[in-house]
């Protein structure tokens, strides 16, 4: 086994250097990694990504784009031939449809690449023509992210960690009654762990749909090939005070090790440590509705899945000895939309409170982070509405079922304090205010030749995750 990973990196380390050696004298790639927790819109970012960079009239926040600078713009096969192809075309007929709907959400790895054919800048604008630059968009789900963490733990630092963290939740009551009932060093046996694992799979499900974000293993939310299989058949337990061969919790540690060796190494070494760009796509609007207990549970997330990142400056040698380091990284609150513009300053805040623990670290090791709110897909317009003589800014929309509707969420805190504090004090709710979300359907589009889908600081985000590469 040891000589076979040390064989394995030193092939994955020809490899880079070769793709080093490449980038830097002939056409360079920039790898974007864009994840999210459940709901957060990674489908709907990425597909009005690609249709704002083949027709860029809504990009004025992206300079290349406004400088004129990107002659052209296409889509390619992406390089890695065993990874799914990111549907785009799918996805944004789905949006620009007569009867517009959201697209399916992501449910594992995919991939695409974009090649721009642009004009350098400066003073190298009058000595070399156009080059091409290429950008592999990597998605994949957020709960897989947050597996990484598992690499450093044992399974009963795991069980014991879960069990903990999840005992004041309502949803997982059923499984925690389930677990404590048993004696983990009896003989193993396959029905109870598959009952077992069911009941923590629905318990991770409910605790999703809660507006909970620590929902790991994220394989048992999104099982794939791998449903019914060993790998996805264990779930923490109480450690008994002897552990025998073949017994419950012996089983049940075998097959925690083998999750990370055969589901979470694997994703990690051939997607993950290969990106150099990254976006974090978070609804923080969702965990504000949801409660201090969510928006706590999320301020943790972010800070777990910063932890997984190498950060850091993608100097030449570097990446040709160590590998690619992440050099930035955004992170995002979505659906803007669902504000008056007068409160996306008060989002943007929240969300640089929500990271700041782990923006810290990332800063600190050389990599740029920002915190930013924004919408890839504009589904809403902004009016005026007077309630009991008093003035609110709301959105309107149209609602899933065809209605039009116009929603007025509460009014954000200025501090962003008002929402960390009572979180991380142990709130069950919020005291002074209450925070709506409306389930907006999309927009029917008109679009105009050479425009993209209408939306809120998308260029804005291109620009700092892309714009010194263009």
């Amino acid at each position: 086994m040891i000589l076979g990973d040390i064989a394995d990196g030193l092939t994955r380390s020809i490899e880079r250097a070769s793709d080093a050696v490449s980038e830097a004298f002939f056409e360079p790639t920039v790898r974007l990694g864009v994840t999210g927790l459940s709901r957060a819109g990674k489908t709907v970012f990425i597909t009005s990504l690609v249709a704002n960079l083949l027709d860029r009239a809504r990009m004025p926040g992206l300079n290349a784009a406004a400088q004129g600078r990107i002659l052209t713009a296409y889509l390619q096969p992406q390089p890695d031939d065993t990874v799914p192809r990111f549907d785009y075309e799918t996805h944004l007929a789905a949006l620009t449809a007569s009867e517009p709907r959201w697209p399916a959400s992501t449910r594992s790895v995919s991939q695409l690449r974009l090649s721009l054919r642009v004009r350098p800048a400066g003073l190298l604008a009058g000595l070399q023509g156009p080059r091409t630059v290429h950008l592999d968009i990597v998605d994949y789900p957020g709960e897989w992210l947050l597996d990484l963490e598992l690499l450093d733990l044992s399974y009963a630092d795991w069980a014991d960690r879960t069990l903990s963290r999840i005992e004041p939740r309502a949803q997982a009551a059923g499984y925690l009654d389930k677990a404590s009932s048993l004696d983990a060093s009896d003989r193993f046996d396959e029905a109870r762990a598959r009952d077992l694992a069911g009941d923590f799979a629905d318990y991770l499900n409910a605790a999703r749909s809660a507006g909970f974000s620590d929902c790991t293993p994220g394989r048992f939310l999104l099982p794939g090939e791998l449903e019914g299989s060993p790998v996805l058949t264990f779930a923490p337990l109480p450690q008994p005070a002897k552990t025998p061969r073949r017994s419950l919790w012996r089983e049940m540690e075998r097959r925690y090790e083998a999750y990370k060796a055969q589901v979470v190494k694997p994703f990690f070494r051939d997607h993950f440590a290969r990106i150099d760009r990254q976006i974090v796509l978070v609804d923080a609007l969702g965990a504000i509705h949801a409660g201090p207990p969510a928006m706590e549970d999320l301020r943790r997330a972010m800070a777990d899945i910063l932890s997984a990142f190498r950060p850091g400056r993608n100097a030449f040698l570097s990446r040709l000895f160590l590998g690619k380091r992440v050099e930035r990284i955004l992170f995002a609150a979505t659906k803007a939309d669902h504000l008056h513009h007068r409160q996306h300053a008060l989002l943007s805040a929240i969300m640089e409170a929500l990271v700041q623990d782990a923006k810290s670290r990332a800063d600190y090791a050389g990599a740029t982070t920002q915190a930013m709110a924004l919408a890839a897909l504009r589904a809403t317009v902004e009016e005026a509405r007077d309630h009991g003589g008093q003035q609110l800014d709301c959105v309107r929309g149209r609602l899933t079922d065809g209605r039009q509707a116009a929603f007025y969420p509460g009014e954000l805190p200025e501090d962003p304090g008002r929402l960390l504090a009572p979180a991380r004090d142990g709130a069950e709710s919020w005291l002074d205010a209450e925070y709506g979300v409306m389930d907006f359907a999309p927009a029917q589009l008109r679009l105009k030749p050479g425009e993209g889908p209408p939306h809120i600081r998308l260029d804005r985000a291109l620009e700092f995750l892309i714009g010194d590469r263009l």
